[in-house]
């Protein structure tokens, strides 16, 4: 593809010469928090604000028609950029269409392209590590980074031709598209997971079924041969006969991190999975603190491997993830758990299912302590109660789950792969050091 000298501007400049506009969201009385609802369109603010995507969950405060109407100028739009403005500076989300209608937050400025410029490859642009720094260097506020409309403003962009902004966006899709996919396909995979766990130990489905002379729905009869038909008292309330009501730590055990000293740190080398690691589902170690070899020499008790699952102790208590492949080989941080089965993700599936489960998160929140921050034992998480199926029952549900427990975790990883190589390719598209040939060449190889 033929290019054009790439034009040099600032976001100003660019909004003079060809339209846009730049808005911040409502304060003060504009917008009162007795406005909020359960119900509308999402309110973005910075918690929302992710890096390219925005984030929206329960605690998302909602818009009404009434107050949409009333203030029509935060609507967004498709195409628009949205910026954090304090408390994350360096993040900054484009709106696609299926968020178009979403409102404005006060924590949120508004970058509305002008038509001249694909607004995808714009806001890839801002996704750079460059543009991050600068960001970061220009923000304002001494106890914490600020943005303003000013300093976007003055934020310079590099622009190619249309055609080849719109096609280095198509390409960046691409690769974001595949990423997404991935990671819709976990949560239907763990859906699926919590859903036979749900049927087979919670609601006993297929002894309900044979103590009412059905055959079990969605079973092979092998496997229906495993469960009784009939249930019996235990100390707990009625069991499926044969099976008894105990604890995960009569299924697992238990180990807590190693507690690294602060000189330990470094910037590079064995990553060490802290308690802001601990995502649900598979941990995540951006951006985690790492030590030096001879730090870790005698701690191989802590180091980790794939398929480790965590959970948290402080903080966020009773959050777990499994952890991907790791290189250099990660470590065990202090007020982290280990939760090991005896064969890891051979049979770890019943145990994963039981932790992952919102009751055991409620476990964990209940039974901590402490006024600034929340702490949790590792006796107490393992003293969460559940009915334990028999041997034959357990390992037929683990070696359901092993191939959906492994799946996660390879699509996790090829995720984390595709994304890597995104923002490895990011800025040499950006700046024309890579033709996009050449980035579609890379990216058929990963």
């Amino acid at each position: 593809m033929s290019s054009k000298p790439k034009v040099s501007l600032t976001i100003s400049e660019l909004i003079a010469r060809d339209g846009g506009s730049i808005k911040t969201g409502p304060f003060g009385t504009a917008l009162k928090a007795s406005e909020y609802t359960t119900e509308g369109v999402p309110l973005i603010s910075v918690r929302e604000i992710g890096h390219g995507s925005f984030h929206i969950d329960s605690k998302t405060p909602r818009i009404g028609s009434a107050t949409l109407a009333r203030l029509p100028e935060y609507v967004l739009a498709e195409g628009d950029i949205v910026f954090a403005r304090k408390g994350g500076i360096e993040r900054c989300a484009l709106v696609r269409r299926e968020q178009a209608g979403w409102f404005l937050g006060s924590d949120g400025i508004r970058l509305r392209p002008p038509t001249s410029c694909d607004a995808r490859f714009l806001a890839y642009s801002l996704q750079t590590s460059a543009v991050k720094e600068w960001l970061l260097q220009h923000s304002t506020g001494s106890t914490m980074a600020s943005l303003n409309q000013a300093t976007i403003g003055r934020l310079p962009v590099s622009l190619p031709s249309r055609p080849e902004q719109r096609a280095i966006a198509d390409g960046l899709e691409l690769l974001d598209d595949r990423i997404t996919l991935l990671r819709e396909t976990n949560a239907t995979l763990e859906a699926i997971a919590q859903a036979l766990f749900k049927s087979w130990f919670v609601d006993f489905d297929p002894v309900r079924a044979k103590q009412e002379g059905r055959a079990p729905e969605g079973m092979d009869e092998a496997t229906a041969m495993l469960f009784p038909d009939a249930f019996e008292e235990s100390g707990f309330g009625l069991v499926p006969r044969g099976w008894r009501y105990g604890a995960l730590a009569d299924l697992a055990t238990y180990q807590n991190g190693y507690a690294f000293k602060t000189k330990d740190w470094q910037d590079f080398g064995h990553p060490v999975v802290k308690i802001g690691n601990v995502k649900p589902g598979v941990i995540d170690i951006a951006g985690a603190s790492c030590v030096g070899s001879h730090v870790v020499d005698g701690l191989d008790r802590f180091a980790l491997k794939r398929g480790d699952l965590l959970v948290g102790m402080t903080g966020y208590v009773g959050e777990t993830g499994l952890v991907p492949e790791i290189q250099p080989a990660a470590y065990l941080n202090q007020r982290v758990g280990r939760i090991s089965t005896k064969d890891g993700i051979a049979d770890i599936g019943f145990v994963y299912c039981l932790v992952r489960n919102p009751s055991y998160k409620d476990h964990a929140e209940a039974k901590s302590h402490g006024s600034a921050q929340a702490n949790v034992s590792g006796t107490d998480l393992m003293a969460f109660p559940t009915s334990i199926p028999s041997n034959d029952v357990l390992a037929s549900f683990n070696g359901m789950l092993h191939p959906i427990v492994a799946s996660i975790l390879s699509n996790h990883e090829q995720a984390e792969t595709l994304a890597t190589l995104r923002d490895t390719l990011l800025p040499r598209l950006i700046s024309g050091q890579l033709r996009l040939p050449e980035a579609e060449a890379e990216a058929l190889a990963a």
